[in-house]
């Protein structure tokens, strides 16, 4: 089979629509599907083990930084909602709000949570008296509701899953760390499990998160060349603390308020997996997440279940002893070639082919789901050779993402180009800005595009003019439309 040959057939090559195209995938692929419920997605077996590889990684790295888990309410009372008058009219417009509990209309309205830290806040102030409290680092794995208008599977749910860290310093610069050092766990998690490269950096006053003093974010760019946010880590400075009366005694027995972050990652990045990585056959899985890394298909001719089927078997059973996620598909009532358009379109990485030559060789033909290659391995070899393909198969999903990142990240100085390229090439675009909320404001109802981050060492004073007004520019601002 030759790299160019397509052999899934049931999908809308995302060359001819990217919108289709996806949403076949997110069907077909069985990693979710529509409810009777408007927004609302179940995600299924398939998608959920995803979510689960990626939910492991991420919180052996959460641990690692020394936070634990913990789990708060679902709901929260409006008068916790409005302590923080930025929080609340930030969220106003995405709250659920419920008024009846069984046959009793109750006497506060609960909000089902957006976010936590109006739930979490008040026992944050319960908990924290001294300095020997602090700092409490604490993550949460949850469920959120927002109640959006334009819904698309993983990208934007009216629910969706994610993790929520949220927590308390002493100072100002443990706060800031703390911020960063999430940016930065975030950064290297999405590289080396996602093979996804993203821009970090920190969001201009308008974009920034309701009640945060700081938000900065990971950016990544889709292979249609929208942005998405990838993950946020927010500094929220003493907003909170203050609104929710989160005081601390330090060591020179003065009452002081505490400094607070918090930070999440959600579902999304399945979509943003099946976006980047995702060709006109299907998903690409990087094999860190996938969640079966290689299947082994035995070819049925002959005698094939006394020669073919226990060399599969065994085959098999070495990989998971080399700690490979594996599948032997030995069905009968599927032929191989529905087997190859299955797998392929279902993304997973190696496809291990065995059949009665094959057998007699003591070989079998792995075919690469990346480059879609086949080359002959001893079966002695599998237990040796098959995670050395899986490194590569990761870097190459990481390369191809980055090579598409650079080719499609440009410094333009002018107006009248930049939206040339918004409209043309999409991509990020790189261009001065004056710091002003008007001139931000201008672009995105004239291009439909945001700055979506400000890179270290691109905010500060940079030569030349601000695209949009002219005025001296203050900082070089990462310019994309974005999911």
């Amino acid at each position: 089979m030759s790299a160019n040959e397509r052999l899934v057939k049931q999908i809308t090559p995302k060359t001819e629509d990217f919108s289709r195209w996806y949403g076949e995938i997110v069907q077909k692929a069985e990693l979710a599907d529509y409810t009777p419920m408007k927004g609302m997605m179940v995600i299924r077996p398939y998608g959920y083990a995803v979510w689960e590889n990626i939910q492991q990684r991420l919180d052996r790295r959460i641990k690692a930084l020394g936070h634990v888990n913990a789990y708060f309410p679902l709901f929260i009372p409006e008068s916790f909602l409005k302590k923080e008058a930025e929080h609340v009219e930030g969220f106003a417009p995405e709250v659920a709000w419920v008024t009846v509990g069984g046959k009793e209309e109750l006497e506060e309205r609960l909000a089902v949570r957006p976010t936590s830290e109006a739930v979490i806040g008040p026992m944050y102030s319960k908990w924290i008296k001294s300095w020997r409290d602090l700092p409490v680092l604490i993550n949460q794995w949850a469920n959120i509701v927002r109640w959006e208008k334009v819904t698309r599977p993983f990208l934007r749910t009216t629910e969706f899953l994610w993790q929520e860290g949220h927590t308390c310093h002493a100072t100002a610069e443990e706060a800031e760390v703390e911020t960063l050092s999430i940016l930065t766990m975030y950064k290297e998690f999405c590289e080396t499990e996602l093979a996804i490269p993203v821009l970090a950096g920190h969001k201009t006053p308008r974009e920034k998160f309701a009640g945060a003093q700081m938000t900065y974010a990971i950016e990544a760019l889709m292979s249609d060349g929208k942005a998405l946010q990838m993950g946020t880590s927010h500094n929220l400075g003493q907003h909170f603390s203050r609104a929710f009366d989160i005081k601390f005694e330090d060591q020179s027995q003065t009452l002081q308020y505490v400094w607070q972050t918090s930070w999440g990652m959600t579902t999304r990045t399945i979509g943003a997996l099946i976006m980047v990585h995702g060709d006109d056959s299907g998903l690409r899985f990087p094999p860190r997440i996938a969640p079966v890394q290689v299947v082994i298909i035995p070819i049925p001719f002959g005698d094939w279940k006394t020669t073919v089927l226990p060399a599969a078997q065994a085959a098999a059973e070495s990989l998971r002893k080399a700690g490979v996620r594996v599948q032997l598909d030995a069905r009968e009532e599927a032929t191989p070639g529905w087997k190859f358009s299955e797998y392929e379109m279902r993304g997973i990485p190696l496809r291990i082919e065995i059949g009665p030559r094959d057998v007699k060789n003591g070989q079998a033909v792995c075919v690469r789901r990346d480059l879609k290659t086949k080359q002959a391995v001893p079966l002695a070899d599998l237990a040796v050779r098959v995670p050395a393909l899986l490194d590569e198969i990761q870097a190459v999903l990481f390369d191809q993402a980055g090579t598409f990142l650079t080719a499609n990240t440009r410094r333009v100085q002018a107006y009248d180009e930049f939206k040339s390229v918004l409209e043309s090439s999409r991509g990020f675009v790189v261009s001065p800005w004056c710091g002003g909320a008007e001139c931000e404001d201008k672009i995105k109802t004239e291009t439909m595009a945001t700055i979506r981050v400000i890179l270290p060492g691109d905010d500060s004073p940079q030569d030349g003019p601000c695209l949009c007004c002219g005025k001296p520019a203050v900082a070089a601002a990462h310019f994309a439309r974005a999911y």
